[in-house]
């Protein structure tokens, strides 16, 4: 599992971005890759799946 903070997240829209801590690269999640609710400066541990344009952060939690 990775570990990073919500950088922006919208909840209208259903999807948001993860910066990894290691890495500093930046991800894309959709509100179907969540298992909790997130919130922008949330601290969380997630997968890599590959998506149409990248990876993508999935089966994302608090941490």
């Amino acid at each position: 599992m990775y570990q990073g903070k919500v950088k922006f997240f919208n909840d209208d829209k259903g999807y948001g971005f993860i910066i990894d801590s290691e890495s500093g690269k930046e991800y894309f999640v959709h509100i179907s890759g969540t298992r909790d609710e997130i919130r922008e400066g949330d601290e969380v541990v997630f997968e890599l799946e590959e998506g149409r344009k990248g990876l993508n952060a999935v089966d994302v939690k608090l941490a």
